[in-house]
């Protein structure tokens, strides 16, 4: 071919273009060889395509676009997409179409081997201009004659093709568009000018960088149809990609004319546009509401949908999931809807006890006026009603549908940045509603807006839900704590008022007794402390603690306690321990009282009641044994312990559970043997002193000890 001689410029140009194009197509290539799939029969001529494509860049990279090589290289490539071709119109399946299809391809075949024939045999024979000029003309044309019935090829291939199979040829369609596209401006220019066009000629490297591409992105598309589908972030970042390219293209096109237009008058226009063009990127580029229509322009002219809906449901759950962060469920659960719809800040109203909603969550809004009634008890019922997502800006523009207008109150209706509201509802019941502020970019909600905003809504109403009832049970469970603490404190004034009972039945018997006296006088002091350390103890009930375990007399308590119903029922003391013991002595004596009284009360009047305190290896043991009615064995393992449960008329049913607590609150343990007719016997097992003087003198060695 004829080829003036070409600028360093696009000689670099021309190469590196085809220097990466052969990369593209080799690899694309070597990636093929594991996707058969992708392309069904046409997958081997794919291949061999692209390997040829790619020999013939590289050898344009090396050697250049004017000698025999890379003519020789460029038919091989042409008559492998024409195979392509015709294999893909083969694996559509129509075959029957086939028959006109095959003299097609044989004469483009015929005629790319006779351009081949002649770039060989004549030109690079050495001949005369005038005979070199008729051959570049005539190889120009029979090239025109190449591309153009291959264009023919791929348009019917494309056009004729089944709507099952369109998505998987449209990628091999387009790339082999663009191919033969890109030769036929080339040689279109050519024959016009008389002369090879370097600068078009350089660029052709693009075109097989883009054919390699949508092979690639075409073999990954199966044979039902699926499409391509970028991401929103993606589809977001090439745009704002394709601008700066475009911003920095029109820098250097200012600069290049700068360069060729010279003048004084010509650079100050050029500095003054640069300039004005800086200033504007500064300006509008990170401009939120320029970025808002950008997201809106793309998802509607680029996207079937308008969300991305696993990214939207990612970003939901770590809202709403991001309890650590600080912010309390209702100002999450306004930024989750709002991030939605791309809302800068909301409110969240929640229903009161009187059946109106009020204010509950700010999120970015601190300057709206909230009314205390921020919604009647009519209005929520319309919302419960009809589930209905308000459009404000339809509301004021008259546009009332299902009688929204009467539901809305009228500080919605004066707020202007009050753009929609989300009631949230959880089994026809409205557990919230949020008002979403106006977006930098409004729009006009849609069906999908609706859709989307109405299931989250109701995701969102189980959380308020679920977090409304799990405060309602805490609140539960501290009034049963407060209620088993009053339990407990009536439980120790009964006790106290039967001992002062007993008490004063002794007194109209042994009153002239000094005994009895110094007894009595005893018995009163010990219930009026009793009496005025039951606020105090009332912390201790609901949860079994003990406020101090000190080394106490097992004798001393054991006998104080024997010695109230000394004037009573029968009590027999027997063994008693001279050691300490870890115990709470007012814990102990409560204890030992109840269990004493319990046995009286399950004895007949003649039958003692014994009581003892032995040693037991590092215990000390205190049995309480009566000879009375005796326990079933089903009833100590399934009732005994159990709280507010009494076998006794007008009994509280909590004096063997709290007896068990504070035992196991000191260290110890409270266990039962009974045997209905025979009796019962209660045993409290608690650490000798003895024990924690043996541990600590083990902990650490004198010298530890010392320091």
């Amino acid at each position: 071919m004829i080829q003036e001689p070409v600028s360093p410029f696009w000689t670099l140009v021309g190469a590196s273009t085809h220097v990466v194009g052969a990369v593209a197509a080799a690899t694309a290539a070597v990636w093929l060889l594991g996707r058969r799939k992708g392309f069904g029969d046409a997958w081997p001529a794919i291949v061999v395509g692209l390997a040829l494509t790619a020999t013939r860049c590289l050898i344009v990279a090396v050697l250049g676009d004017g000698g025999l090589p890379a003519s020789l290289a460029e038919a091989a490539r042409n008559l492998a997409w024409l195979v392509v071709t015709y294999k893909l119109f083969a694996a559509d399946g129509r075959h029957a179409s086939l028959g006109p299809i095959r003299p097609v391809v044989a004469v483009l075949a015929a005629v790319e081997l006779l351009q081949a024939a002649i770039d060989l045999v004549i030109v690079h024979l050495g001949l005369g201009p005038s005979i070199a000029e008729l051959a570049f003309d005539s190889i120009v044309l029979l090239r025109l004659l190449i591309t153009v019935g291959a264009l023919v090829l791929v348009h019917n291939l494309y056009a004729g093709a089944s709507n099952q199979s369109r998505p998987v040829l449209l990628w091999p369609a387009t790339g082999l568009a663009v191919l033969w596209t890109v030769d036929l401006n080339l040689y279109t220019i050519a024959y016009l000018s008389s002369g090879w066009p370097a600068e078009v000629a350089a660029l052709r490297g693009l075109s097989a960088i883009v054919l390699a591409v949508l092979l690639t992105v075409g073999a990954t598309q199966d044979r039902a149809g699926q499409r391509f589908r970028p991401s929103r972030a993606v589809t977001f970042q090439t745009f704002s990609l394709i601008v700066i390219g475009a911003y920095l293209a029109a820098m250097v096109a200012v600069a290049r004319w700068l360069s060729y237009a010279g003048g004084d008058y010509a650079r100050v226009m050029g500095l003054g546009f640069v300039v004005l063009a800086s200033v504007a990127a500064i300006l509008f580029l990170p401009s939120r509401r320029l970025r808002g229509w950008l997201r809106v322009t793309l998802a509607k002219h680029f996207f079937q949908h308008r969300y991305d809906y696993r990214e939207e449901w990612l970003r939901f759950t770590r809202t709403i999931g991001n309890s650590g962060g600080g912010a309390p469920l209702g100002e999450r659960v306004v930024q989750a809807i709002a991030d939605i719809a791309e809302c800068p800040a909301g409110l969240l109203l929640a229903p009161s006890d009187h059946g109106e909603m009020t204010l509950a969550a700010r999120w970015h809004w601190p300057a709206t006026d909230v009314p205390a009634v921020a919604l009647s008890p009519a209005s929520v019922a319309f919302f419960e009603r009809e589930g209905f997502i308000v459009h404000m800006d339809d509301l004021r523009a008259g546009r009332d549908s299902r009688g929204e207008g009467q539901a809305v109150p009228e500080w919605l209706r004066l707020e202007p940045r009050a753009w929609a509201l989300v009631p949230l509802i959880h089994y026809e019941r409205l557990v919230g509603l949020v008002v979403l502020a106006r977006p930098s970019m409004a729009r006009q909600l849609d069906w999908e807006d609706f859709d989307l905003l109405r299931v989250v809504g109701q995701q969102l109403a189980s959380y308020l839900a679920e977090h409304a009832g799990q405060e309602a049970l805490a609140e539960a469970s501290r009034f049963d704590d407060f209620h088993r603490r009053i339990a407990f404190v009536m439980h120790d004034i009964k006790n106290l008022a039967s001992q002062l009972s007993l008490l004063a039945r002794n007194a109209e018997k042994h009153a002239d007794k000094p005994a009895f006296r110094d007894d009595m006088l005893l018995t009163l002091r010990n219930s009026a402390d009793k009496l005025n350390t039951l606020l105090a103890r009332l912390s201790r009930y609901g949860n079994g603690a003990i406020e101090k375990v000190d080394a106490v007399s097992a004798s001393e308590v054991v006998g104080a306690v024997v010695g109230r119903f000394r004037m009573g029922h029968p009590v027999v003391l027997g063994d008693c321990l001279e050691e300490a013991v870890l115990a709470n002595r007012e814990a102990l004596e409560q204890v030992l009282t109840h269990l004493i009284q319990n046995a009286i009360d399950a004895s007949a009047a003649n039958r003692p009641v014994s009581v003892s305190a032995v040693a037991d290896g590092v215990h000390a043991r205190f049995d309480v044994v009566d000879s009375g009615t005796g326990m079933a064995p089903e009833f100590v393992r399934t009732k005994l312990f159990k709280p507010f449960f009494s076998s006794k008329s007008g009994g509280f049913g909590i004096g063997a559970f709290e007896a068990r607590e504070l035992v196991i609150a000191m260290g110890g343990r409270l266990e039962v043997e009974s045997r209905e007719g025979l009796g019962s016997r209660f045993t409290i097992r608690l650490p000798l002193a003895a024990t924690r003087e043996l541990f600590d003198n083990r902990a650490g060695t004198p010298a530890e000890k010392a320091a």
